[in-house]
């Protein structure tokens, strides 16, 4: 058990040190998605499968029930005060992008590019929330671990191409700063993406887009339930389906936005507690990429990435009609 929690820590600490050297930081490179390709980089060392057999328990450990207890906490970065702030509408937009990404994204990658459909459905994930929900969907249906490193690598991709197309597209677009930054945060990938794209357009838009993109994160409550649901009764033959249960740490996420906007905790321990849920969680990204082969990914191919270009054109484009149409006026 402690060999793996130690270098899933080590791994995570490397990652985070790795995302702020110069040149890198600028990418606005999440500390989740570092520390995954560290941890794939790691794992893929000659002599690393025996380190990770030794180490399987704690591996293991961390990325199911870290990761776990890092997307609870994870919840007391949003209060519903934040999301009263914007009206229902932004409600409305976030509901639209993550059902259409979903629904038409599946339907592309299983009929039209044949992929399985863990691939598939964590590659829409990814795209329309963002990185974590990768790993909580995967946490859900007991996904395989090259499929979520894929489905990581392809947020990681384009979330970038969203940070360069996107400050050339704001004066394209005839919006102000406030709603183009509800554009941001309706149809960028990663938080730490949409503070970077935000910021490049302005103050304005930067603390908009923010706020549109926790809203669109704490749809990962509703989304889960929804998937596990439906991922049994796709699979109520299969035995291990079977085995799938409701995902209470989605539960447990949505209770500490509640906790976070009825009680005030002193700031340092607010702050610690928000850094433990982003230790847990990128612990359990260093397991995840140090468990993953580089020959199981290649045997996926380039369709995940496939899935995910239709998918941008997908938030970029439809996105931009659903901003204009329901808060342009």
């Amino acid at each position: 058990m402690w060999q793996g929690l130690i270098l899933s820590a080590a791994l995570s600490v490397m990652g985070h040190l790795v995302i702020q050297i110069p040149g890198i930081r600028e990418l606005g490179i999440s500390p989740l998605v570092g520390t995954l390709l560290l941890g794939f980089a790691a794992g893929n060392l000659p002599g690393a499968a025996r380190v990770a057999t030794s180490a399987q328990a704690g591996l293991k450990f961390a990325t199911r029930w870290l990761l776990r207890g890092g997307i609870v906490l994870f919840g007391l970065s949003l209060t519903w005060q934040q999301i009263a702030m914007l009206g229902p509408r932004i409600l409305l937009l976030d509901v639209l992008m993550v059902a259409m990404v979903m629904l038409i994204g599946y339907q592309i990658g299983t009929r039209m590019l044949g992929l399985d459909r863990e691939t598939a459905l964590l590659t829409c994930a990814g795209s329309a929330i963002c990185g974590a929900a990768v790993l909580a969907t995967e946490a859900t249906i007991r996904a395989r671990a090259s499929s979520t490193a894929m489905a990581v690598a392809t947020v990681v991709l384009f979330g970038s191409l969203a940070m360069f197309i996107y400050p050339l597209l704001y004066p394209l677009t005839g919006f102000d700063e406030q709603l183009f930054g509800a554009y941001i945060g309706a149809t960028v990938h990663e938080v730490a993406q949409v503070v970077a794209v935000g910021g490049a357009v302005g103050p304005d838009a930067l603390d908009t887009a923010v706020i549109v993109k926790l809203v669109r994160v704490m749809l990962l409550v509703p989304f889960l339930l929804l998937i596990a649901r439906w991922w049994s009764s796709c699979n109520e033959d299969d035995s291990q389906a079977m085995r799938i249960t409701i995902p209470w740490f989605a539960l447990g996420f949505l209770l500490m936005v509640v906790f976070n906007s009825l009680v005030r905790l002193p700031d340092v321990l607010h702050h610690n507690l928000i850094l433990g849920g982003q230790m847990g969680m990128t612990m359990a990204m260093a397991a995840l990429g140090y468990e993953t082969r580089f020959d199981r990914l290649a045997a996926l191919g380039i369709r995940p990435f496939i899935l995910a270009l239709c998918l941008f054109f997908l938030l970029t484009g439809f996105g931009l009609i659903a901003v204009r149409t329901l808060l342009g006026n």
